[in-house]
């Protein structure tokens, strides 16, 4: 078996581990969910749950920043900076908000079960929240830095985020994650009326 074939194997298992914890979070949610569930969801040894993982909280913060890291690259691959920021923020909101209403059962269990977690899943959120307050000011901005007669700062940045993520959250908690595309219009306001240019 090549190196290759050896890091393939490497992500498929892990892959399937992170699948586990999705199906079975959503199933019974984070506190009673255990490793015998997640392992026979993914159909793997807890042996192999073991060699990535050291605990059910590690492995539901890497299924969380695995997904989010999904959602961002959906981001960024929407963007067309031939267009002004303002539709390049509408496109990327299209997107993002397709990405997850794609899964409904997934962003359920990482919008409210990564809370579970305390400390450690709130500091996942904001490692997460802050990568995407980076695209917005990088987009909203030119690529400038958030300074001088730039269009928005990172607190507003920050802000933009938390306020799109509590629209989100609220459609979870209405069981209406598969019409999240009616946000686009209410985020890309948000936007709009944050950066004063409504």
């Amino acid at each position: 078996m090549t190196n290759a074939d050896v890091a393939t194997e490497v992500r498929e298992h892990r892959s399937r581990v992170l699948e586990g914890m999705a199906h079975a979070v959503s199933r019974k949610g984070y506190a009673e969910t255990t490793i015998a569930d997640i392992v026979g969801e993914a159909g793997v040894s807890r042996r192999t749950f073991y060699e990535y993982f050291t605990s059910k909280a590690e492995c539901l913060t890497a299924l969380y920043e695995a997904a989010s890291h999904n959602a961002l690259k959906v981001l960024r691959g929407a963007i067309d900076p031939a267009h002004e920021w303002q539709a390049q923020v509408d496109q990327a909101l299209t997107a993002y908000l397709g990405c997850m209403a794609s899964n409904p059962v997934l962003m359920r269990t990482l919008y409210i079960e990564i809370l579970h977690l305390g400390p450690p899943g709130l500091a996942a959120r904001r490692r997460v929240n802050r990568e995407i307050a980076d695209f917005i000011l990088h987009v909203v901005n030119g690529g400038k830095p958030g300074r001088g007669g730039s269009r928005v700062t990172a607190t507003m940045a920050m802000a933009i985020v938390g306020g799109i993520n509590e629209l989100v959250l609220e459609y979870i908690e209405q069981d209406k994650v598969d019409r999240l595309q009616e946000l686009v219009a209410p985020a890309g306001e948000l936007v709009r009326a944050v950066t004063g240019s409504q």
